[in-house]
């Protein structure tokens, strides 16, 4: 006989489903005989389980016996414990507070009658119930709801997970982010700090005179970033299209029309590794203004960091991975050669290209792949500050400078021309934003185009495009302006001590399930 005849049993969790379905199957008989609707969507809860602790948890049981508060709550069955004539219940809603959204129902025999009193006895956990009734306390002192009504609005065909343990397998975590929401609360509460954190930065914004705009997804040229593009097709247009990589260059064309200052919260995406920085599709903040530079965009970030953190976690005094990290203080300023001088021995070696090259080979870089003897010094340093340096950046940080070569859209420095007026913002090793005082000088924009689609031809997949249009903007004028990118996603992994970007992102990038 062959293996396929010797498979095991299926799995109780198939047995269980079934058995659900032969409930439902029930019930839709039921409903076709006239005895109510399968799936009701008549029930409207006037409450919630966090207003009713906040509001009534302290009260004792003879107060809330002598003035009875009427309530209607609903939500999904996480507990249930069946005894003769009574039972009880945890309804879970989506208020959290100090229970985490739950509130337990009380249910008798008496007040239900016979027939709704077996018939809530086999429903199941994961089921979305509707109840109303008067508030009391037990014997242990719980807050519940004497319930008087008690309706089943939808019923659940898959078990939940086991109470105890929860979701333990991550990827599953992420996959199924609906188990992971109902099972886990401090899922709930990451992602509604995440909300709050979004809100904050809106508002923030807004409060400081910068007009919310929405730019094109979908680019002809992608721009505004070193990055490799998602690549598509347009029907109608007959052409090849690029998911986006950055706002930049559209946000900058609007500056160039006469908005003074410009934000968007947007949807970026690049077609590069992922890992627990990086994900294909990702949310940033990017800003302009005009008659700013990056000092003032460094003034700005660090308030509008101070701010959404003191929203969305009520604190600027955070734990991250176990190490503390200070907010209120100010952030640290340093060049990228004054970075390698800090945390390296290299003392006066950081000039010298040869010892930045056998440095770079002792971290693992070759001549083979990473072209190091064909690199300018300024290339060598920030290569050997990104594998040396950015790690130990855990103390809010702006480094600052950049070499002019590997920063094309930022203006030169007029002391300095060789570095770009740019600052990157590195929190627990992890740059959190970027920005520069922008490049308005439409012929150097070009050369510097020019020099970008040279080193694509040269094999660069993530050297810009030349992008003709936009050099047609800034040859009408753009005023002096400074901008900056934050990664919403890395600033919440700080906020909300996540360990990963896929924490914090509710449906991360997954290969498709077999």
């Amino acid at each position: 006989m062959s293996e396929q005849n010797h498979a095991p049993a299926p799995h109780d969790e198939n047995q269980l489903i079934a058995e659900r379905r032969d409930k439902l199957r029930a019930l839709r008989e039921a409903h076709a005989q006239g005895a109510g609707v399968t799936f009701p969507n008549d029930f409207k809860p006037a409450h919630h389980a966090a207003t009713l602790q906040d509001q009534h948890a302290s009260k004792d049981a003879q107060s809330l016996e002598t003035h009875a508060v009427h309530v209607s709550v609903a939500g999904r069955m996480m507990l249930k414990r069946v005894m003769g004539k009574a039972s009880f219940a945890t309804v879970q809603d989506g208020s959290l507070g100090e229970t985490g959204g739950r509130i337990q129902l009380y249910i008798t025999r008496d007040a239900l009658g016979e027939d709704l009193y077996a018939a809530f006895k086999h429903w199941d956990l994961g089921d979305i119930i509707g109840a109303e009734g008067t508030l009391m306390k037990t014997k242990t002192g719980e807050l519940s709801v004497k319930v008087t009504t008690l309706r089943l609005l939808t019923k659940s065909l898959r078990p939940m997970p086991d109470k105890f343990h929860g979701v333990a397998d991550q990827e599953v975590k992420y996959r199924q982010r609906y188990i992971d929401l109902m099972t886990d609360e401090a899922a709930r509460k990451r992602f509604v700090a995440r909300s709050r954190a979004v809100s904050g930065i809106r508002d923030f914004m807004v409060q400081h005179g910068f007009l919310e705009v929405e730019t094109p997804m979908l680019h002809p040229i992608p721009g505004g970033a070193n990055a490799k593009p998602f690549v598509t097709h347009h029907n109608a247009l007959e052409q090849e299209m690029f998911l986006r990589i950055a706002p930049e260059l559209y946000l900058k064309r609007l500056i160039v029309g006469g908005f003074e200052r410009v934000f968007e919260i947007n949807r970026s995406f690049r077609n590069e590794g992922i890992s627990v920085r990086h994900n294909p599709e990702f949310t940033m903040m990017e800003f302009y203004a005009a008659y700013w530079n990056y000092q003032d965009l460094m003034r700005f970030t660090e308030e509008l960091l101070r701010d959404t953190a003191q929203r969305a976690v009520g604190s600027l005094q955070l734990q991250y991975q176990g190490r503390e990290v200070d907010l209120s203080q100010p952030f640290a300023r340093m060049t990228i050669r004054e970075a390698i001088h800090a945390h390296t021995d290299i003392g006066a070696h950081v000039d010298d290209a040869a010892e930045l090259i056998s440095r770079l080979k002792k971290l693992g870089l070759s001549e083979e792949k990473d072209k190091l003897s064909a690199r300018s010094l300024p290339s060598l340093q920030v290569m050997y500050f990104e594998e040396a340096v950015e790690s130990e950046l855990w103390a809010p940080t702006f480094i600052m400078e950049h070499p002019t070569e590997i920063s094309p859209l930022a203006r030169a420095n007029d002391a300095r021309p060789e570095v770009t007026e740019r600052f990157e913002l590195y929190i627990t090793g992890r740059e959190m934003a970027n920005g520069f005082s922008e490049l308005n000088d439409a012929e150097d924009q070009a050369a510097r185009f020019a020099a970008q689609a040279n080193a694509k031809d040269a094999g660069d997949d993530e050297a810009m495009f030349y992008d003709a249009d936009f050099i047609r903007a800034l040859e009408y004028g753009m005023p002096p302006t400074g901008g900056c990118g934050v990664g919403i996603d890395r600033f919440m992994m700080l906020l909300t001590d996540s360990p990963s970007i896929r924490d914090v992102i509710l449906f991360p990038a997954l290969r498709h399930e077999a």
